[in-house]
């Protein structure tokens, strides 16, 4: 078959390199399977097309519109997944390997999709914190606030997820506001750039929103600014080198490195060879020992067992690895594919003589070539390392591939230190049924790692495992894993926006965020705020009800109704006793009836539900005779259906003498 010309796309257009191609070869056959360059493409013009036609009309949408965006590219790539599992077999990728770089990267749109809907304003700037009082009658306050980079994330990708390792990066930079330059490692970046071209195919993104880099960087990075960041997945090496570029230092251009890592994995000190947990600890290091051939940079390359285990587990772990079907990947029985190169299996070739120094090969042989075949197959590795404190290599050198070293540990402060030994990683698995020394690895382990995965028999079922990071939890690490994060969530967003301290009067804090801030003026209700439909209630508009008094006879009738007899509100010695009260006093829900009772319209009307309270706090008791009074403010809209809106009203309930005795959120659906 002839191999295919990879295309950049660039400024609007597809454009093929111009010379200097490289071969791209199948790791199966070593076919060349593609042709690609980047020579002749203008990447000074690249980021200004992305900041000049791009941001703008990204940062013009709303998060939600953004959302709706990543939802449309999920469904797209879903639509023709297909065509990409069929190029993925070139990358040595078993369909199951594949499920988690392809399925994998279009859940991760998904969430990310959902959680902008749901955890985000319908506007352009996102909140951080509450209102911080900077004067004595609040007249001048202070508030953070989020706003998109106005440039471009140049996005680096390894050649182990060429789909996932793009779009784990790509849904929080888009939920953002900002456009992307993607530059997949050139070994897989023909699954990368089919991927591209279904996304745009779509035709939801704005133009410039997407741009790829088939082949080298050229002068690229000589055109960032302090706008722009750079996220990078690969080595340690690269990373210096692109973080010791003289204008990412000069310009303080963020840079995001999420670098492969010695990650380690631990056998609880609580663990027995008949134990669930040993088990569990054998199938984990096997399958991230032979998902995608060990190319992972979230892979067990550390595992650590109880000193008298260790017989056990490297007798429980070669065995399962002997049933391990190397091969085609395309062979449903395959259960483990090839590396992606013939130079990628040298170079762990060769990483295996280092670590192999420190200890013993006791599985696999290196130099074996087990599918007669001209691809980069080889077999699994495992190497016992019976002195881990004297050994060097198996805490310093990675092996990017199918290997791992088992050693054992004499007792929980000594698993401790081994683990940090790795000086910073990705992640840890701990196999333990016991709570303490979960506690205890996090207090003397924690700060070495990104993440921590706790696998016993309880969550064993659902448990994602070791090695897949979530798009709703932080990937990244301290040290040698590069010191970055990615995803978290929509703390993966903020890595793309800038924080900014806003001081000043509430009314310009207000109409800054669309918020009611407190100190704001405020516009009297001239109808019923539940008479108004959505579009109507405009920030800030406000109804102060009359008061109602509340009497012994009340609480006492609230206390029998809902059989809330507590002491404070029925006995008047025990009452005075505390501290904090003084006397018998009313309810807390109590109040929060009668507030509702005060403020509620009980026609239909536009109010189509109530569906919870935030922020509830209880600031003074009220006790009987005493009288409450409620001022309820419309504090901010967010549009969640063309019909439907979610208004979240600013609830303060005060006393006679105007202090505040309760205050909340109070979250309504209403029509628009």
């Amino acid at each position: 078959m002839k191999p295919i010309t990879l295309q950049n796309y660039a400024e609007g257009k597809w454009i093929a390199g111009s010379g200097g191609f490289a071969e791209l070869r199948s790791a199966i056959d070593g076919v060349v399977v593609a042709l690609t360059s980047s020579q002749g493409l203008d990447f000074g013009a690249m980021t200004a097309y992305a900041r000049k036609v791009a941001a703008p009309k990204l940062q013009a949408m709303t998060f939600h519109d953004r959302a709706k965006m990543l939802k449309a590219l999920a469904d797209a790539l879903t639509a023709r997944k297909e065509e990409l599992y069929e190029l993925s077999y070139n990358t040595g990728a078993t369909r199951a390997d594949s499920w988690i770089d392809i399925d994998g990267g279009i859940g991760t749109f998904a969430v990310y999709q959902g959680k902008g809907r749901r955890e985000l304003p319908n506007e352009r700037i996102l909140i951080d914190g509450n209102v911080e009082a900077l004067s004595r009658n609040g007249t001048f306050q202070g508030l953070h606030v989020y706003t998109s980079l106005q440039g471009v994330a140049v996005h680096i990708n390894a050649f182990n997820f060429p789909v996932w390792g793009m779009l784990e990066k790509l849904a929080p930079a888009l939920l953002a506001g900002m456009p992307a330059i993607v530059k997949p490692a050139s070994a897989t970046a023909y699954l990368t750039e089919a991927a591209v071209r279904i996304m745009l195919d779509a035709n939801v993104l704005p133009p410039g929103a997407l741009q790829l880099i088939v082949g080298s960087t050229g002068d690229l990075f000589d055109h960032l600014t302090c706008q722009d960041v750079v996220s990078f997945t690969g080595s340690a090496q690269t990373a210096a080198k692109l973080k010791s570029h003289p204008v990412i230092q000069r310009e303080s251009v963020r840079f995001i490195a999420e670098q492969d890592s010695l990650n380690a994995s631990v056998l609880g000190p609580d663990a027995t060879p008949d134990s669930p947990e040993f088990d569990l600890f054998i199938k984990e290091v096997v399958r991230e020992m032979t998902v995608k051939a060990g190319q992972k940079c979230t892979a067990i390359r550390r595992a650590f067992v109880p000193a008298a285990l260790i017989d056990a587990a490297q007798a429980a772990l070669t065995a399962r690895l002997a049933k391990v079907a190397i091969g085609d990947p395309r062979d449903e029985a395959t259960k483990m594919g090839a590396l992606v190169s013939i130079s990628q299996r040298e170079d762990v070739r060769a990483k295996i003589a280092e670590i192999a120094r420190d200890g013993a090969i006791v599985y696999g042989d290196p130099s074996a070539t087990p599918v007669k075949a001209k691809g980069a197959f080889m077999s699994p590795v495992l190497i016992r390392c019976d002195a881990p404190h004297e050994a060097r290599a198996a805490h310093d050198v990675e092996a990017f591939g199918p290997v791992s070293t088992l050693m054992p540990y004499a007792h929980r402060g000594e698993v401790f230190d081994l683990v940090n030994r790795g000086k910073g990683s990705l992640v840890m698995s701990v196999f333990s049924y016991d709570t303490t020394f979960a506690e205890d690895i996090v207090l003397d382990s924690g700060a070495f790692h990104g993440r921590i995965a706790f696998i016993d028999r309880d969550s064993a079922k659902e448990s994602t495992g070791h090695g897949s990071p979530m798009p709703h939890m932080i990937h990244g690490g301290p040290g040698r894993a590069g010191g970055g994060e990615e995803m978290g969530g929509i703390r993966g967003v903020k890595h793309y926006m800038q924080r900014t301290a806003l001081q000043g009067h509430p009314r310009v804090l207000a109409g800054v965020t669309k918020r009611y801030v407190t100190g704001m003026p405020v516009e009297e209700a001239s109808e019923h705020p539940f008479r108004r439909k959505f579009h109507d209630l405009p920030i800030g508009y406000q109804l102060k009800t009359k008061a109602r008094e509340i009497t012994l006879d009340d609480i006492e009738h609230f206390a029998h109704f809902t059989g809330d007899t507590f002491y404070a509100h029925m006995d008047e010695e025990a009452a005075r006793a505390n501290p904090l009260f003084g006397g018998r006093v009313a309810h807390g829900y109590l109040i929060l009836a009668f507030a509702a009772g005060l403020f509620v319209d009980p026609d239909p009307g536009p109010v189509l539900a109530n569906y919870g309270l935030d922020t509830l706090r209880f600031v003074k008791p009220v006790k009987p005779g005493d009288a409450i009074q409620v001022a309820l403010t419309v504090k901010d809209k967010t549009l969640r259906k063309p019909d439907q809106g979610e208004v979240r009203w600013d609830v303060v309930v005060t006393n006679r003498e105007g202090e505040t005795v309760a205050a909340y959120d109070l979250l309504t659906m209403n029509a628009a």
